[in-house]
């Protein structure tokens, strides 16, 4: 299966929410500048994370029984590096999983290169052909069958759990930071105005002595 011919409005729809993400996700970071920044390892695992959420959102046709999608670790690099050609890829693999398959109950196995070119698809029908499908499919990046539950998911939503979690802890530390910032503002400045009332006071008084002895009759001058 050839990458081209894919949707137009699909792809720029991805282009467009690729770019979102990639906003958001750095405004989440610039407004938790002080925490630990992600490793390049973190990074990629982060993305996987989010590619496979959003695969796992497209609606598989009831003609595949049996799905399996393998991208090598180039392609995710790439796609990582080029929210175009990540687009791309999420548009070929949103027409190939919504597309019927003839006869019914189909395997289809769909392989991610590093480019375009390196896209492919492959799919065997009927349960004589399922055992080349299972031998080619055991390490790929996603993959459900009929036959077995659907653990991904479960992890999938385990980890979108935990992501909320570590969001939500981090904006309860920014609120933290943020009231105690104010609380030590609002010391400097009571402090501030003390220091200038006590001036005051003292030029005041320093102003009544000497008023009062010129009123006196005395001589500053002996």
């Amino acid at each position: 299966m050839a990458i081209g011919g894919v949707g137009q409005n699909f792809y720029r729809n991805n282009v467009e929410t690729t770019k979102n993400v990639n906003n958001a996700e750095k405004f989440a970071l610039e407004k938790t500048g002080n925490t630990k920044e992600l490793s390049e390892a973190e990074e990629m695992e982060l993305f996987k994370k989010d590619f496979y959420a959003e695969l796992d959102r497209i609606p598989k046709n009831r003609t595949i029984t049996n799905l399996a999608v393998n991208i090598s670790e180039e392609a995710f690099k790439n796609m990582k590096a080029d929210p175009e050609y990540r687009a791309k890829i999420m548009s070929a693999l949103q027409r190939d999983l919504t597309s019927s398959f003839a006869p019914l109950k189909a395997s289809l196995l769909i392989t991610v290169g590093a480019t375009e070119k390196d896209y492919r698809g492959d799919s065997w029908s009927g349960p004589n052909n399922d055992s080349e499908f299972f031998a080619r499919s055991q390490d790929s990046f996603y993959k459900k069958t009929s036959g077995q539950k659907d653990r991904n998911k479960e992890l999938l939503e385990e980890y979108l759990e935990k992501r909320a979690q570590a969001k939500r802890q981090q904006q309860e530390l920014l609120g933290e930071k943020i009231a105690k910032a104010e609380q030590e503002r609002s010391r400097l400045a009571k402090a501030w105005a003390g220091e200038r009332q006590m001036a005051a006071a003292s030029n005041a008084y320093e102003s009544n002595v000497m008023m009062g002895t010129v009123a006196g009759g005395d001589s500053l001058l002996g």
